[in-house]
């Protein structure tokens, strides 16, 4: 099969394959938000859903900053580093240990 016929059933073969990849979500946005959605998606030349698909993949929660260990609590420290051991970099810590 050849010419715009074959493109046509291409093309529907890709959709097809592509509903079964994803799953239809909503998501509510404020005015702001859905404002500056529309504009990425114009100035970026995608569909809004590919642009929050991209933000999802690239999103990396902030660290955990709870970096208080029970373990350790109510033990005093040995030495006069006032520091949290958390913000004591690594090759410091090592120092002695044959590291």
């Amino acid at each position: 099969m050849r010419g715009p016929v074959c493109g046509v059933v291409a093309s529907a073969l890709r959709v097809a394959l592509y509903c079964f990849a994803v799953r239809k979500t909503s998501v509510y946005l404020n005015d702001e938000q859905a404002e500056r959605l529309a504009r990425l998606s114009r100035q970026e030349g995608q569909p809004q859903a590919e642009i929050l698909r991209e933000a999802i993949m690239a999103y990396k929660p902030p660290p955990s900053r709870d970096r208080e260990f029970a373990l350790a609590a109510g033990f005093p420290r040995i030495d006069a580093d006032a520091r949290p051991i958390s913000q004591i970099p690594e090759h410091e810590l090592l120092d002695g240990f044959g590291a």
